[in-house]
């Protein structure tokens, strides 16, 4: 698996799925017009501050909330290459892997402040704050997830084995 390298964006705790994604832009799943307003109730003006590859660092309970799958969907959409956190709702954790969106629990995450870079190493297991240089080790995300991340979501990872099958 490749590292995942970006800026970091710092959101606190309890970033519900309505923060991610407000309800009233649930009446698209065009992941690029999700993309447009992606963390629009928590900071107005994070998607013109981020570039793509960025990466976000919250708090506990990251994802609660509903079980809209649009939430994953426009973080992905918007460029968000990771989302880091103590904890993640359990349908968001299993929504984002779905989706294709690498999440990596991480406890020590509010060490890591906005502006600061990190490069995540799946393989390692390791997450290093390049600017300060500091290594945590992460929760390890099991291979299947893993599997599921580089194939960019369960329904690319569907359509690849049923191609195999049919080989």
């Amino acid at each position: 698996m490749q590292k995942i390298e970006g800026k970091v964006w710092n959101f606190g705790k309890d970033i519900d799925t309505d923060l991610i994604i407000a309800a009233r832009y649930l009446n698209t799943s065009d992941p690029k017009e999700l993309a447009k307003h992606v963390m629009e109730d928590a900071d107005p003006t994070f998607v013109s501050k981020m570039i793509p590859g960025d990466i976000i660092v919250a708090d506990e309970n990251f994802g609660c909330g509903s079980s809209r799958e649009h939430a994953p969907i426009a973080l992905k959409a918007a460029g968000v290459a990771a989302v880091i956190a103590p904890t993640f709702a359990r349908i968001f954790y299993r929504n984002a892997f779905n989706m294709g969106l690498p999440i990596f629990e991480l406890p020590e995450s509010l060490e890591i402040k906005e502006g600061e870079s990190v490069s995540i190493d799946m393989d390692a297991g390791t997450i290093t704050n390049t600017t300060n240089g500091k290594v945590y080790k992460f929760i390890p995300i099991p291979p299947f997830m893993q599997e599921l991340i580089a194939a960019g979501g369960l329904m690319n990872y569907a359509e690849a084995e049923i191609a195999a099958q049919e080989k």
